[in-house]
């Protein structure tokens, strides 16, 4: 176990949050490395009751023959699996939730295979629908087709049993990390509901994170850390740069006016609460790239350039580029925002102190893509203003798939 840096005399009364974000941590870590986790139906400690907790697949097919074959060889391969005929029946057993799944033929009476496909993607599921279109066309046009109306993949009759398993693997894999990643917001989520007045903080963080990111990996020093995956992951696991305030005390996390010095050490401890956690999770799942990330964020994105921040006084490039990225973002927003403690400062004004900061609190690099990214940053916090009537979410981005 990792030596503490932690006094934890001043957490005591928040330990039982403490624990359930370590638990859920070690779920997501482990749901990442086993896909066949989500045949179970917990998730981060809450069971459901469920009496067949497989992955449910559902077969949507008018031939007989082909669905007694296919139902035959989804139930060896260990899932759940109900079939259908046509499609109107199929997508309404889509809206039930009890299907990740859908493998379905082209043909079919009332409603194609493409057309389910595209009436399923135009809904706004809680959860992904994997989806495999069936045919016994090999041609471009149907490809193109299925492709447009949003199909996941193919598989061309006749095809061998394998080969259908293969597909589904990767489907599972696919389902795995958007759960992964629905999981990790919503434990970010869930840590800052605690402090109301943050408002949208983490999904306009995490919107500037990626600009920034973005931003960087067309520069040379950067192309060979900063490329598409660490983008995905840095917007994945920047919301986690504050998980740490799970174990401070309400008393000083939710004051409504200026901490007093000791209050400020204790709020402080935030980063290697935080850090810690994550640390303890990476340990076991060290193949895991996501927590990694998260853990290096939490502790370092209130370290500063020149050594005077905390907890470690790291400088420079000792700080991974990942706290570096989140601390300008995370010192924007909080600067552009409204607390208790202080008014909304307008975007000229937040610009000056980040600009002053090159050098000293920030990244000079990281402070030089903020100005070349200025447009969109500003776009961001005019559409994910929540006290502006005209407020409107940022699509979110797809999570990373390696």
């Amino acid at each position: 176990m990792a030596e503490t840096l932690i006094d934890t005399s001043v957490l005591t009364a928040d330990a039982p949050r403490q624990e359930i974000v370590v638990a859920t941590v070690a779920d997501l870590a482990a749901a990442t490395r086993n896909t066949a986790l989500l045949r179970d139906t917990s998730v981060a400690g809450v069971c459901h009751s469920a009496p067949d907790s497989r992955l449910g697949v559902l077969v949507v097919e008018d031939d007989c023959v082909s669905a007694e074959l296919l139902a035959n060889s989804l139930e060896c391969f260990g899932y759940r699996v109900t079939v259908v005929e046509d499609g109107l029946e199929a997508f309404e057993l889509v809206r039930t939730g009890d299907y990740r799944m859908v493998v379905s033929g082209w043909e079919m009476p009332e409603m194609t295979g493409a057309e389910l496909c595209r009436r399923i993607r135009q809904r706004d599921w809680s959860r992904y629908v994997y989806f495999v279109l069936l045919t016994s066309h090999n041609e471009l046009g149907h490809i193109v087709e299925g492709l447009k109306a949003g199909a996941d993949d193919f598989l061309t009759k006749p095809f061998q049993v394998e080969e259908l398993r293969a597909r589904l693997r990767t489907g599972e894999r696919v389902l795995s990390l958007e759960s992964r990643d629905v999981m990790l917001f919503t434990l970010a989520k869930m840590t800052e509901s605690r402090d109301i007045e943050t408002g949208m903080h983490l999904e306009r963080m995490r919107e500037y994170c990626r600009i920034l990111a973005e931003e960087l990996s067309h520069w040379t020093e950067f192309k060979s850390t900063v490329d598409g995956e660490y983008i995905e992951l840095l917007y994945l696991t920047s919301p986690l740069h504050d998980i740490g305030k799970v174990g401070i005390p309400d008393r000083v996390l939710l004051k409504p006016g200026r901490l007093t010095p000791e209050e400020f050490e204790i709020m402080k401890l935030h980063t290697t609460i935080g850090g810690e956690t994550l640390a303890a999770a990476t340990s076991q799942h060290q193949d895991a790239r996501f927590l990694t990330m998260a853990r290096d964020i939490a502790f370092t994105h209130h370290e500063r350039f020149d050594g005077k921040g905390y907890p470690r006084g790291m400088a420079g490039r000792d700080i991974p580029l990942c706290g570096r990225v989140t601390a300008v973002a995370d010192v924007y927003d909080a600067l552009t925002t409204r607390r208790v403690y202080k008014p909304k400062f307008s975007h000229q004004r937040a610009r000056e102190i980040i600009v002053e900061g090159a050098g000293t609190q920030f990244d000079p690099d990281v402070v030089k893509a903020f100005l070349r990214r200025e447009q969109e940053i500003t776009e961001v916090a005019r559409s994910m203003d929540e006290n502006s009537a005209a407020a409107m979410p940022v699509p979110a981005m797809k999570a990373a798939m390696a």
